[in-house]
């Protein structure tokens, strides 16, 4: 569970991260990590560019990260079962 927990909050913070540290979805966690990199130096830059924008962007990125946190606690609790161990798909 404390591996879901950690999944979760990566998956926040660098979406796709929590993927990689779980050992599921590798290549889409990798490219998602990489691209959260690259949205958040558009949405700093937006900020002083277009300031109207900011929020909009701010909030959309928000819901997203929040959408792949939960996806990666799910999983995590998934990939626990019962044990509280964790067991990869793809060992």
């Amino acid at each position: 569970m404390k591996r879901a927990w950690i999944a979760a909050l990566l998956n926040f913070f660098f979406a796709g991260l929590g993927y990689v540290v779980l050992g599921e979805r590798r290549l889409l966690g990798v490219g998602w990590t990489i691209a959260a990199v690259g949205l958040t130096y558009v949405e700093l830059s937006v900020q002083t560019a277009a300031p109207a924008l900011y929020w909009p962007m701010f909030a959309s990125v928000f819901l997203l990260n929040t959408c792949f946190a939960v996806d990666a606690f799910q999983l995590g609790k998934r990939l626990a079962g019962a044990s509280g161990s964790l067991q990869p798909a793809h060992a």
